[in-house]
């Protein structure tokens, strides 16, 4: 979480928010996060708490591990956007800015399957396979010591993910949520490829998992958004945070230009790229345009 918050924070600023932005949307977002991602772990594995001889308060037990990623995103987002709504923060430009931020939060999250020699997938003789200690082992499985890290495999993913959307932001200078749409598909077509391995308890419906159908119904969402962004909001947003953080203006210059960054600034250095080739083409006429709106407040 901190290193994520770290990441996003220098992006917001990159972007021209304020300093304590990110952090005082991630005492929100955090929390609110943990709780969504009990919740879809209770509601999808309800039989593990709720029947005969089951004890429903170990629900509440969230120190014995259980946590499913899609509740925690919906939750920590939802959090995240009634803080931005209070602090009159522009969600998407915050959630785009946090989009690399989570992905290597994840990354760091996954060390723990490790410690816990849990979530590993199908028996392998691979050279990097995980020797998983018998009490650990599932039904079935107790005769094989060595299984596929399918959370290292997840967590190379996720790193992957934080690169290329820093990367494709820097090019295309992503704004209105575009960066984030990236984030989402990008990490569930790789959890979809982690889930075909896994061999953990789970739902299926018919020969999948439950989050196999949860990553392909997310990610065909964030593609629809995708394209209806790049079609009708090109570029970026001019004010991100209140009346006074509009990116690009500073004295003497034109609106839509960007402030130059410290060049030791690597995370807001990526921020500083030619206008991007999704952008309307300038014409004198747009320029003109562009000003007027700039000093009118955001659009």
């Amino acid at each position: 979480m901190i290193i994520g918050t770290i990441v996003a924070t220098r992006r917001w600023i990159a972007r021209g928010g304020s300093r304590d932005a990110v952090e005082t949307v991630a005492l929100v977002s955090v929390p609110f996060g943990i709780v969504g991602a009990r919740l879809y772990h209770v509601i999808t594995d309800y039989q593990l708490y709720f029947g005969p001889g089951r004890t429903w308060y170990r629900a509440f037990f969230i120190w014995d591990g259980g946590l499913g990623i899609w509740g925690g995103v919906a939750l920590g987002a939802f959090g995240g956007y009634l803080v931005a709504r209070r602090r009159r923060i522009r969600f998407w430009a915050l959630a785009d800015a946090l989009a690399p931020g989570v992905a290597i939060a994840q990354a760091v999250g996954r060390l723990g399957n490790w410690f816990n020699q849990e979530l590993f997938g199908r028996p392998s003789t691979l050279p990097w396979a995980l020797k998983i200690d018998p009490q650990y082992r599932p039904v079935g499985y107790e005769q094989y010591a060595t299984f596929h890290p399918t959370f290292l495999y997840e967590l190379i993913w996720d790193v992957a993910v934080a690169i290329a959307v820093i990367a494709l932001d820097r090019r295309f200078r992503l704004g209105h949520g575009k960066a984030f749409m990236l984030y989402v598909m990008f990490y569930t077509a790789g959890r979809a490829w982690v889930e075909s391995l896994r061999i953990d308890p789970a739902h299926h419906l018919g020969p999948f998992r439950l989050n196999d159908y949860v990553s392909g119904i997310v990610f065909l969402a964030a593609l629809l958004c995708l394209l209806w962004l790049l079609r009708n909001k090109p570029g970026r947003e001019l004010v991100v945070e209140g009346d006074r953080s509009v990116v690009g203006e500073r004295p003497g210059s034109r609106a839509g230009e960007t402030p130059p960054v410290p060049a030791s600034d690597s995370f807001a250095a990526l921020d500083q790229s030619e206008p991007s080739a999704l952008d309307h083409p300038t014409t004198p006429e747009h320029d003109s345009g562009t000003a007027e709106r700039a000093g009118g407040g955001p659009r």
